[in-house]
């Protein structure tokens, strides 16, 4: 358990994330409220990472549940292990023929073989899914429910369920309740506006790129072998190519990834051969390089 905000970000600085005030209280809240943490903002900001460092900050095991469309509450939470059921049918098809044998008719074998199915519907064929395996957990977890706003209206409103009371129902088993309320954090890259019901069931947090300061940091945190001038003026053009309203601006791990690619070609500083170069390690799409590439003299202009 975090005992203030700033234990929160000293714990997660240690795990080479820098925390904001705001992230580290909202952090702070959820953990001491029980209650989830809905992360939203542009794609490439942090949000599954903040997730990840939670969870070694806290020592706790992760588990993720990645969400795309078509994902229904079958995926997420178990499935039988038919395969395996089978197997044990045809290996004891023997015991099964004596259990029948004093039957006289095909409905009373039926009853018969299905006063049997606590031996072929337990946990021994269960195959637990993310959200069975957070509540089933023996130790406490976060539990990480990946870009929410892929799945269907549907499936939201099923995990609302679950993540009100925590307990998930199995019909041949009854009902599953966690032994230990995992720590929820869920994430949005806002491809779809989510319910209501959700958002006040969560704690919101919503992370944009960083301002410059912030963004330094993170880049000195992460790329220890970059140099001070040349950080800074990674830090100074990526802003300069995100104003100049892409199709999909650099993320903070797109810019990283040019910091440390620009490492490893020894540059020491920002040429426009070098930086032309190296533009598809910041920019993915034609149209924005084209864009980009359009700029660079007002891109690079006056980096010292």
């Amino acid at each position: 358990m975090f005992g203030s905000v700033e234990e929160v970000q000293e714990r997660f600085h240690r795990a080479r994330y820098i925390a904001s005030r705001r992230i580290a209280t909202v952090v702070f809240l959820a953990e001491r409220m029980g209650r989830p943490v809905l992360i939203e903002g542009p794609a490439g900001v942090g949000k599954t990472e903040l997730a990840k460092v939670l969870a070694e900050a806290t020592g706790r095991r992760l588990i993720r549940l990645q969400c795309y469309e078509g994902l229904d509450e079958g995926k997420a939470l178990y499935e039988w292990k038919y395969a395996k059921q089978l197997l044990y049918t045809q290996l004891l098809k023997e015991r099964i023929g004596e259990l029948i044998e004093d039957t006289h008719s095909l409905p009373e074998a039926v009853a018969k073989i299905a006063g049997q199915d606590d031996a072929f519907f337990s946990y021994h064929f269960l195959s637990p899914r993310p959200l069975l395996s957070a509540i089933q957990a023996e130790d406490e977890v976060v539990l990480l429910v990946d870009e929410i706003d892929k799945a269907e209206p549907e499936f939201e409103a099923f995990l609302l369920e679950v993540l009100s009371d925590f307990q998930v129902s199995v019909p041949e088993l009854g009902t599953i309740t966690a032994k230990h309320i995992p720590l929820v954090a869920l994430t949005s890259n806002n491809a779809r506006e989510l319910s209501d019901g959700l958002k006040r069931r969560c704690l919101h947090l919503f992370i944009d790129f960083p301002a410059p300061q912030e963004e330094l940091q993170i880049l000195r945190l992460k790329v220890p072998e970059i140099t001070e001038r040349l950080a800074g003026a990674v830090v100074t053009v990526v802003h300069r190519i995100r104003a100049l309203e892409l199709r999909k601006p650099p993320s903070v791990s797109e810019s990283l990834d040019w910091a440390r690619s620009l490492v490893i070609l020894n540059a020491a500083a920002l040429e426009p051969g070098l930086v032309e170069s190296t533009l598809t390690m910041l920019v993915k799409y034609e149209r924005d390089l084209e864009r980009v590439r359009g700029a660079l003299d007002k891109v690079l202009a006056d980096l010292g």
